[in-house]
């Protein structure tokens, strides 16, 4: 019998089923195995890859504001979905309904760098024009990635913040003929992919032994989703959180400036289900009230704003109405406590890990890392397994603070004559 063709059709057929590898080298102290999955092993080296041939799909099944991210994996139960990885992508599904038409739609997408690098490659596979805004801070790799790919691309003060960003996006949506706006930061299919391809990708490889999941939070659909379907599989899964020292706003901070590309937003998005995380331990509602943004979730019985300007509704009972990103007073919830990491220790424990690893990572990896660490280290979990993702490769950071050092000794480097 003649074998299958091991080709693959396009580059999309390459997404997911990145590998899983202990750490060994820096892990003096641990009781516990770590299992980093290799997200940047993925086409374009990171995890948003998996987002970008998903992230329409579950938009069109009739997308609006949510107050719980379970009602859309009840809702997804009822909806024809077939795994994105295996020919049927967002986009095409979206084509075949005929929302989008290669070479008339114009994507936008605010984007922190590496969505945005994903749906720059889909797009120049599939012929869309993609319009990409971030801020100025991300790295000048992702810039020429996404140049290189075709995208336009639009720089935001880094001042506005993420309110700037968005406020950007929408401009231009607004003033593009066939402009369309995936938001991935409400999207459920954003969590979902990771619902339907990271958790069942770790459970199959660690057979089911895992018992913490760690991953930072940016958009929170990494952590919401793979950790959702770890913890159908086994309740005693204990999911983690990762956020930064200087902007820990799960644990009573303010929003504040650090060095960790791709998590620590300094707000919490829709698609991250805080129920999720465990230790949810501090009642903060004095610390916190009026002093940050919030966008869609819910805290112990209260729901915050998606996008559309709707009242939201959970168990029969009106809660809140209100526009996006507007500020809201908070008075009386509990808020989960994440795992906190400088950007100092971030990127401390990336170089380490290309040092003695051989993992040439990013700094949100060495935040991963640094959080999985600290877990490992707690004699209750002896003899456990912990998975922590690393979401991207290290070669989107050379011109960061990330390797200043190697930077300025190679550039120092001369030929012999």
């Amino acid at each position: 019998m003649e074998d299958k063709c091991a080709i693959k059709k396009d580059v999309t057929e390459l997404i997911g089923n990145t590998p899983m590898v202990y750490l060994n080298n820096v892990v003096d102290g641990c009781v516990a195995r770590i299992a980093a999955k290799l997200e940047m092993m993925e086409p374009l080296s990171s995890v948003k890859d998996r987002h970008a041939t998903c992230s329409l799909k579950l938009l069109f099944a009739g997308f609006i504001s949510y107050p719980d991210i379970s009602y859309w994996t009840q809702l997804v139960s009822l909806i024809v979905f077939l795994p994105c990885r295996i020919g049927h992508s967002m986009i095409k599904d979206a084509e075949d309904k005929g929302l989008i038409t290669p070479g008339k739609t114009v994507l936008i997408e605010p984007t922190s760098g590496n969505t945005g690098i994903a749906l720059a490659f889909i797009s120049a596979l599939k012929g869309y024009k993609v319009i990409l805004v971030m801020p100025a801070t991300m790295s000048i790799e992702r810039r020429v990635v996404l140049l290189a790919l075709g995208a336009e691309v639009c720089l935001i003060d880094p001042a506005k913040g993420i309110q700037g960003v968005h406020d950007k996006s929408d401009e231009i949506l607004n003033k593009t003929p066939n402009g369309f706006m995936l938001r991935q930061f409400e999207n459920p299919a954003n969590p979902q992919i990771h619902y339907e391809t990271t958790g069942p990708e770790i459970w199959k490889d660690s057979r089911g032994k895992v018992d913490a999941f760690v991953a930072g939070i940016g958009t929170g659909g990494t952590v919401t989703g793979a950790g959702r379907f770890l913890k159908e599989k086994n309740p005693e899964i204990k999911v983690y959180g990762v956020e930064p020292t200087e902007s820990a706003i799960f644990n009573g901070g303010k929003p504040g400036s650090h060095g960790i590309q791709g998590i620590g937003p300094g707000i919490i998005f829709p698609v991250l289900d805080v129920d999720l995380l465990d230790e949810v331990v501090q009642d903060l509602r004095n610390s916190l009230k009026g002093s940050f943004l919030f966008s869609g979730n819910s805290f112990s019985g209260f729901s915050f704003l998606g996008h559309s300007d709707i009242i939201l509704q959970k168990r029969g009972e009106t809660l809140l109405k209100q526009k996006r990103y507007e500020r809201a007073t908070l008075v009386n919830f509990s808020v989960a406590l994440t795992l906190q990491v400088s950007s100092e220790e971030a990127i401390e424990t990336a170089k380490l890990l290309a040092l003695k690893e051989g993992l040439l990572v990013g700094i949100s990896s060495g935040a991963a890392a640094a959080a999985a660490i600290k877990v490992a280290k707690r004699l209750e979990n002896a003899g456990k397994l912990i998975v922590v993702i690393f979401p991207s490769g290290g070669e989107r950071y050379l011109s960061t603070v990330l390797f200043d050092s190697v930077r300025e000794e190679a550039e120092k480097m001369t030929y012999e004559t």
